[in-house]
């Protein structure tokens, strides 16, 4: 699946990073494209490879096409797509309600090590927010989100970073899930 993963984790690789809100970029892929990529190099079917196909639709800025699928999706990784398109929506409150529903994703072991890599200089007060006890916290970068809104400047590119970053962790998620469950 390494080819294969590597031409999906392509279309995270975006000429600009997706906003923090749901302001659709004029690079993004279209949904017929993120499909054409995905049909050739999935071989998986089922929930993950559904989820994938979420993640880039968000990732393009394809909000509705994105709900549509993590919506229906009733699982810990389903729960976690569905927030980060309530978190881009943007409606803060019910991103909330999905990462509760998330609980402890695998991926948030990941985050502290990005974070500290992309909150630097300004923006590092900002890693005591989002790392607690050495743990992500979802809720504190939604409430982070929140405050970028309509923001420009570092702190919000580093929060798009982040976010960049997130999505990257949660795509290698998805993409193992995928592949164990076609082994």
């Amino acid at each position: 699946m390494s080819d294969s993963a590597s031409a999906v984790r392509q279309l995270l690789e975006t000429e600009r990073l997706a906003d923090l809100g749901p302001e659709r970029r004029d690079n993004g892929f279209s949904t017929k494209e993120i499909d054409r990529v995905l049909d050739s190099a999935l071989k998986a079917s089922g929930e993950s490879a559904e989820l994938i196909r979420a993640l880039l639709y968000l990732w393009h800025d394809h909000l509705d096409e994105s709900h549509s699928i993590a919506q229906g999706i009733e699982n810990q990784d389903g729960s976690y797509v569905h927030a980060l398109m309530h978190r881009r929506e943007p409606d803060y409150g019910n991103a909330k309600y999905w990462f509760r529903r998330v609980g402890k994703h695998p991926v948030y072991a990941q985050l502290p090590e990005r974070a500290n890599k992309v909150l630097t200089g300004a923006n590092a007060a900002v890693r005591k927010e989002l790392i607690r006890g050495g743990e992500w916290d979802a809720f504190a970068f939604v409430d982070c989100c929140e405050r970028a809104e309509g923001a420009k400047g570092d702190f919000q590119a580093a929060l798009q970073q982040l976010q960049a970053e997130e999505f990257a962790v949660l795509l290698n998620h998805l993409l193992g899930e995928a592949g164990e469950r076609n082994a």
